[in-house]
């Protein structure tokens, strides 16, 4: 099972007409599950650009770490 990084949620909100219905609406992030050294994690695309970018410390790292 993959160590879950990320802990950003669905944004929800409301869809307004121009009668100004109100309608519930979500917007769903964009998580991934990515293998780093052999090791499943579920994370958010944008901190998976992060991860194969620059390897350095950074805070999801160190939750990673205390959770171990």
């Amino acid at each position: 099972m993959a160590i879950k990084i990320t802990t950003k949620k669905p944004l929800v909100g409301n869809r307004r007409s121009h009668a100004l219905n109100a309608t519930k609406h979500s917007q769903k992030p964009n998580n991934q599950t990515i293998t780093i050294n052999g090791e499943k994690y579920f994370t958010s695309a944008r901190d998976a650009r992060s991860f194969r970018k620059e390897p350095r410390v950074r805070k999801c790292d160190k939750k990673v770490k205390e959770a171990a």
